[in-house]
């Protein structure tokens, strides 16, 4: 017997996370391991179950993840992202209320490259006036 699964991938700076939604209890497991063990930070367990939350689905399904690069709150971003674009793969009539909070669209915001002549990206060396 095949289970049904809906997957999906969620960026956020630089973590990529493969999500996939079964039919079930609740549990989520990220990279093999219970959410609260990998995750530790109350913030970002709020965050990745928020799109869990607005579409009231919390009981409805198995989430199982593998992310990797970046760190703790970019990984959680991105497991967030990658389970509201496949709660919209599953049930097309969630799409509204994901959409209105926000939760399809991939944030952008990432680390600015260092400038030549700068210590980092905008931070310059302390000037001197004599």
């Amino acid at each position: 017997m095949t289970v049904r699964y809906y997957e999906a991938v969620g960026r956020r700076k630089t973590s990529t996370a493969r999500v996939r939604i079964y039919p079930g209890t609740g549990a989520v497991l990220v990279n093999e391991r219970p959410l609260a063990e990998y995750f530790p930070r109350m913030t970002d367990v709020l965050e990745i179950n928020r799109p869990l939350q607005v579409t009231e689905t919390a009981d409805t399904y198995n989430i199982s993840v593998h992310v990797a690069g970046g760190g703790t709150s970019g990984q959680a971003g991105a497991v967030a992202h990658g389970i509201a674009r496949a709660l919209c793969e599953a049930d097309e009539n969630l799409r509204p209320v994901l959409k209105s909070n926000g939760l399809l669209v991939r944030d952008p915001r990432a680390k600015e490259r260092k400038k030549y002549g700068l210590k980092r990206a905008r931070k310059a060396p302390q000037y001197t006036k004599r």
